[in-house]
């Protein structure tokens, strides 16, 4: 049985944490290291995540001196991370109770090293108001017009992240990472099972479009090197396909 690593930044989701941590712990795949990276200069939350973790022996908290951001988080937790496999999670996001079994399960049987899964939608009240399905995305060409991948459906080998990192962004920080390893010939897989939710109420910099659009545009004008027109026809693109959903 393969270790998996599930890697949670955490800042300010007091609210959510306990729940999302539960939906780990309680997953049905038992093999899991639970790492938090506490990403916050404030530390009056920190005595609180020790005390609801004390409970299961697999989990770890890392405390970041300072405030890095969601990308360098996650890139410190998956360098001190001991799986074959890396999980991610958000700290206000939550997982079905089979989704590493399912997920797991389906990766090793199709020997694929990176997938994805559909996702619901839920509001403040916990109701479900959307869903995304997941599909495969097998070129460079497939994505770069819209992220459709949900962050907290990813399990990917850690043998793609030894030099492949998240960079440092405020948003869009895997949407950079996942067209990165497309151009590397690394093939994305969707599992079209619904196994995580994602709250849409989450008070955070993924809901500011404004910071959406200037990390939108820095993730094609530097990051794939395009230039300022086709970087611009880009972002239309990807704001027009955000708007659709």
């Amino acid at each position: 049985m393969s270790l998996v690593s599930v890697i949670i930044p955490y800042y300010r989701k007091k609210q959510y944490i306990s729940r999302t941590l539960k939906s780990v712990i309680n997953q049905s795949y038992k093999k899991l290291e639970i790492i938090i990276i506490y990403d916050d200069d404030n530390k009056e939350e920190l005595k609180f995540i020790k005390q609801i973790t004390l409970k299961d022996k697999r989990i770890k908290i890392l405390v970041n001196q300072k405030n890095l951001g969601v990308g360098p988080s996650r890139n410190k937790g998956i360098k001190k991370s001991r799986g074959e496999y890396i999980a991610f999670l958000d700290a206000d996001d939550f997982w079905l109770k089979d989704k590493i079994k399912n997920q797991i399960s389906f990766m090793k049987r199709k020997e694929i090293t990176f997938s994805h899964t559909t996702y619901s939608i839920v509001d403040s009240q916990n109701l479900i108001i959307s869903k995304r399905n997941a599909k495969n995305f097998l070129r460079l060409n497939d994505l770069i017009k819209s992220c459709d991948i949900g962050l907290s459906t990813v399990m990917i080998k850690k043998t793609h992240l030894k030099t492949n990192k998240f960079p440092n962004l405020k948003t869009k920080e895997d949407f950079v990472l996942w067209l990165k390893l497309l151009s590397k010939n690394v093939r994305i897989y969707g599992i079209d099972k619904n196994l995580a939710q994602w709250n849409k109420t989450k008070n955070s910099l993924s809901s500011s479009l404004i910071q959406k659009l200037l990390d939108g545009f820095k993730v094609y004008n530097y990051y794939m090197k395009f230039n300022f027109l086709k970087s611009f026809y880009y972002l239309f693109l990807l704001s027009l396909n955000y708007l659709k959903k």
